[in-house]
C-alpha cells in the first residue's frame, strides 16, 4: 500500500468521524436512526456475503442468527425491573432474572452464542450443497424462531421484549461496521480467504489442492454467524423492542438483496448497497402517502413504495447482472484514475 493511500484513508476516516460527531449532535433522531440502520445492515450484509459470496454456500439462515444475537443482547442489558415488567405471564428463568451486563460484553456474548449455533447447524448442514443447503439452513432459522416463540420463561414468547435500553448509537454501529470491514479485508486477503474463493470456484479442484472443504466451510459459516449475531444485537438495542415475528425468512431475503445488488464477493459493493438500499427504502416512503401536485392530488397506495423500489432493483439487476461492483473492490488508484479521466470531459476537451 502506497503512502498516499494511507494518507487518503486517514483523511477519509477523519472526515467520517467529524460527520458522525455532527450527525450525533445536530441531526434529528429520524436521520440518525437511518444512519444507524445503514451501518447495521453493512455488518449483516458482510456477514452473509462471507458465506454466500466469498465461499459460495447458498445459506438462508441469517435471520435465526440475528434473532439469537438480538435476544441475547436484549435479555442481558434489560434492567431487573424491566424484566419483571416484560415477563408478567411467566417469570423469567431464575439465572437470568438478576443478570445485567454492560452493552459490549452482552454484544460479544451474543456473537459467540450465534457463532456456536452456526457451528452446530453448519457441521451437519454443510455436507449438503446448493438448494438442499438453502432449504436446510432456512429450516434451521425457522426452528430457532419457533423455539423463541415458545420459550416463555426465557424470551417472553410471542409477546417479545420491550423497553430494551437504547445503547446502539452512531459510534457503536459505525465502529463495529468499520471493524467488520477491516476484519473481512484481512480475512479475504489471507490464506483462508483464498481457500474460501477456491471452494466457491470449484470444490473438486480445491480439494485436490489440499484444502479441507469441511473445515473451511464450517469456519466461514461460523464467522458469518458471529457477525450476524452482533448485527442482530445492534438492531435490537436500536429498535428498543423485539419479537419473534421480526425474524421471519423475509429478513434473510432483505440481507440477500443487499449482497446481490452490491456484488456477490465484493466487500465494497456490500457497503455501498447497504447504504443505497436502506436510504432508498426510506426516501420512497412518500409514495405510500397522498401526493399533492397543486392542480391535483394523487391518492396514496399502501405498499407502492416497495413496488417502485422492486422495479428499480429489477432495472439495476438487468443492467448490472453481477451487482454494482461484481467482485471488484475500491482502490484509490481506480478512483483517482477515474477523476483524472473526467477532468478533460468537464472542460469540454477530449481524452
Amino acid at each position: 500500500m502506497k503512502k498516499r493511500d494511507y494518507y487518503l484513508t486517514f483523511i477519509s476516516l477523519t472526515l467520517l468521524v467529524i460527520f458522525l460527531f455532527f450527525a450525533d449532535k445536530y441531526m434529528d433522531a429520524y436521520i440518525v436512526r437511518i444512519l444507524n440502520l445503514c451501518a447495521i445492515y453493512t455488518v449483516l450484509g458482510l456477514s452473509m456475503n462471507l458465506i454466500n459470496g466469498f465461499t459460495g454456500l447458498f445459506s438462508l439462515g441469517h435471520a435465526g442468527f440475528m434473532a439469537i444475537g438480538a435476544y441475547t443482547t436484549a435479555i442481558l442489558t434489560l434492567s431487573v425491573n424491566a424484566k419483571a415488567q416484560n415477563f408478567f405471564l411467566e417469570p423469567i428463568a431464575a439465572p437470568l432474572a438478576n443478570i445485567v451486563l454492560p452493552f459490549f460484553p452482552s454484544l460479544l456474548l451474543a456473537g459467540i452464542l450465534a457463532a456456536l449455533a452456526g457451528f452446530l447447524i453448519g457441521a451437519p448442514a454443510l455436507r449438503l450443497k446448493g438448494d438442499y443447503l438453502a432449504i436446510a439452513t432456512l429450516g434451521f432459522a425457522e426452528i430457532i424462531r419457533v423455539i423463541f416463540t415458545n420459550t416463555q420463561n426465557i424470551t417472553n414468547g410471542a409477546l417479545g421484549l420491550k423497553g430494551i435500553p437504547a445503547y446502539t448509537n452512531l459510534w457503536w454501529s459505525y465502529g463495529i461496521a468499520a471493524f467488520t470491514v477491516l476484519f473481512m479485508v484481512l480475512l479475504i486477503n489471507s490464506s483462508y480467504g483464498r481457500a474460501f474463493k477456491a471452494i466457491r470456484e470449484d470444490e473438486i479442484a480445491a480439494e485436490s489442492m489440499g484444502i479441507n472443504l469441511f473445515k473451511h466451510k464450517v469456519m466461514s459459516f461460523t464467522i458469518g454467524a458471529f457477525f450476524a449475531g452482533i448485527g442482530g444485537g445492534l438492531l435490537g438495542n436500536l429498535l428498543g423492542t423485539i419479537d419473534p415475528a421480526m425474524f421471519k425468512f423475509t429478513l434473510t431475503f432483505n440481507i440477500l438483496l443487499i449482497i446481490v445488488l452490491g456484488g456477490m464477493g465484493s466487500i465494497t459493493g456490500t457497503v455501498i448497497s447497504a447504504f443505497v438500499v436502506t436510504i432508498s427504502q426510506e426516501a420512497l416512503r412518500f409514495l405510500d402517502q397522498p401526493i399533492d401536485l397543486g392542480f391535483m392530488v394523487i391518492p396514496g397506495v399502501a405498499g407502492m413504495r416497495m413496488v417502485v423500489f422492486s422495479i428499480l432493483l429489477m432495472l439495476v439487476v438487468l443492467f448490472y447482472r453481477h451487482g454494482l461492483m461484481g467482485t471488484n473492490e475500491f482502490s484509490w488508484d481506480k478512483l483517482l484514475n477515474a477523476l483524472s479521466f473526467t477532468k478533460p470531459l468537464l472542460k469540454g476537451g477530449k481524452k
